[in-house]
């Protein structure tokens, strides 16, 4: 009874990325505070914007746009792959359009 009233208590942004390691939830939100002010009000705009991400994307898809955009950022021919080719172009616009929610639901 009292798991189901805690439950309850809880909003949807609080549970939305119940599946994303809290490392993964921790490092979105110390980067994006960082972009916007380090503010109170930035944190709670940021744990919004993970969360309804995670609620749009699983976490591998996740991971995989995140390795790609990373690997993207290196130097060199091989890092055209991680920036040109299908899987990440595709990886890419799914978080991106993910993070164009997150905005307009959260900032």
């Amino acid at each position: 009874m009292l798991a189901a009233a805690i439950s309850l208590a809880l909003s949807p942004h609080a549970r939305a990325a119940g599946d994303y390691p809290t490392i993964a939830v921790a490092d979105y939100v110390f980067a994006c505070m960082k972009v916007n002010g380090d503010t109170r009000q930035a944190l709670e705009k940021c744990s919004c914007s993970i969360d309804v991400i995670a609620s749009i994307i699983p976490y591998e898809h996740y991971v995989t746009a995140e390795t790609f955009r990373r690997m993207s950022l290196t130097t060199g021919e091989a890092s055209g792959l991680f920036r040109e080719s299908a899987p990440a172009k595709a990886a890419g616009n799914e978080l991106r359009r993910a993070q164009a929610e997150a905005e307009i639901r959260c900032f």
